[in-house]
């Protein structure tokens, strides 16, 4: 499994609940691009939408080598491959107050198919954030201290 790319913020500002892998119906272009590395999943988020989970505002960069003709809209919504039970799970999910579906990862998997990681979180909130920043702090610390020991 290659990721390609990683919503690191997602950790910071998210409790990830839920996990689950989707694939995404992309265009030719749009998959040597994100061969190339061209993406970006920050701010973007999933919507169920008439039964369909869609990928909302992720940018994915068109190529310099890409014929004019076949160039794709950088931000257009991108429908997911889910089951129909998975959806309904998220749909469900999501009525709650508070939850929400964010991408976590954009990978190919064994098969060579991109494959896009979500997961149900909830907000964390200014507290729990500066929590988890010293949590990380502490073991970093007592990691180097380790280092000086052996």
């Amino acid at each position: 499994m290659k990721v390609v790319a990683r919503n690191k913020k997602a950790f910071h500002d998210y409790e990830i609940l839920d996990k689950y892998e989707a694939g995404i119906e992309l265009k030719g272009s749009e998959v040597k691009a994100i061969r190339k590395g061209r993406v970006n999943l920050k701010d973007s988020y999933i919507k169920i939408q008439d039964s369909q989970a869609w990928w909302m505002q992720g940018h994915i960069s068109n190529l310099e080598t890409t014929n004019a003709y076949f160039k794709h809209d950088p931000t257009r919504p991108r429908r997911l491959l889910l089951h129909k039970k998975e959806i309904a799970k998220l749909a469900g999910a999501v009525s709650q107050k508070g939850y929400s579906i964010i991408p976590l990862d954009l990978h190919f998997n064994h098969k060579n198919k991109a494959k896009l990681t979500i997961a149900v979180a909830r907000g964390k909130k200014l507290h729990d954030k500066r929590q988890a920043l010293k949590e990380t702090q502490l073991k970093r610390e007592a990691q180097s201290a380790m280092k000086k020991w052996f």
